[in-house]
């Protein structure tokens, strides 16, 4: 238990030391104590000063593309858990496993150029899939796909879900082993059929654990990560692409507004905190089951 103590410890803890910034005029030559203390300066100045529209803009991004991820993204872990259990030969599930498992284990600068070659669609060069667009009338035969703000969230929320649903149906897949044999052996018994299985034994087995995955996901859902938003996104794009994580490190880091870059950092955990509070109560006066 030692070494995960002393990297939460390292890793999570000791970095909250930082949310000071948020509530001064940080100056990295008197460091986060030296800095003047300016109090809630920078909330105001990043929801109602001279960057609330780019600030407000990257918020509604950012939840559109959660939600969007979470209603489109998070049955197919379910489902692929589902067609995992329902093949018989092991050595074929351990192979589909493993290549849908796959993409999870590449990183996002190599799952994002496989992207862009197969949605490309520019002056010098026509992606695979740009081309089924346009053959399709899609879209327009001289239309680039990451230059215009229309695709960007499409093209994200197909790529997460690539990228980590095979890997993310782990979990589903080991609740539904967990299955006593005997309820699908009695429904068989009852004439039931392989989508009654699924409606009437398996997804109320394993609604425990899809409700606690639910309240989990709905905790990160102002968490998009940057590093996917800054390989796809660009300036023609900004109004689509634009998220919290990209705000903080345009503001923060490349303009030097570390004040409102980590307010907006905080005010993110806080209303990331608030979904999660408020998903945990509502499951457990309605379903019983909750994260505690």
């Amino acid at each position: 238990l030692l070494p995960m103590v002393v990297w939460f410890a390292l890793w999570m803890y000791k970095p909250m030391g930082g949310l000071l910034i948020a509530f001064k005029r940080f100056d990295p030559s008197r460091g986060v104590l030296g800095s003047e203390f300016k109090g809630i300066d920078n909330f105001i100045n990043m929801l109602g000063g001279v960057v609330k529209e780019e600030f407000w803009q990257a918020f509604r991004n950012t939840f559109i593309i959660s939600s969007y991820s979470l209603v489109f993204g998070f049955p197919v872990p379910v489902i692929l858990a589902l067609l995992f259990s329902e093949i018989g030969h092991n050595g074929v599930r351990k192979l589909t496993q493993t290549i849908t498992y796959l993409p999870h284990f590449l990183s996002e600068v190599t799952i994002t150029g496989i992207v862009l070659m197969l949605v490309y669609n520019g002056v010098h060069s026509t992606g695979v899939i740009a081309q089924l667009f346009v053959s399709q009338g899609w879209i327009e035969p001289n239309a680039s796909i990451i230059q215009q703000a229309n695709y960007f969230r499409p093209l994200y929320i197909v790529t997460g879900i690539w990228k980590e649903s095979g890997y993310n149906s782990i979990v589903y897949y080991a609740a539904i082993m967990g299955i006593p044999p005997a309820l699908y052996e009695a429904l068989k018994v009852d004439g039931g059929n392989k989508l009654q299985e699924i409606r009437y034994v398996t997804i109320p087995c394993i609604a425990p654990t899809l409700i606690i995955m639910v309240i989990m996901r709905i905790g990160r859902m102002l968490s998009i990560g940057y590093e996917r938003v800054l390989l796809l996104y660009n300036t023609n794009i900004y109004v689509t692409a634009d998220v919290l994580s990209t705000f903080e490190q345009r503001i923060g880091i490349i303009s030097g507004n570390y004040g409102i870059g980590s307010a907006s950092s905080l005010f993110n955990s806080l209303i990331a905190f608030a979904l999660v509070i408020g998903a945990n109560t509502i499951s457990r006066n309605i379903s019983k089951t909750s994260l505690w």
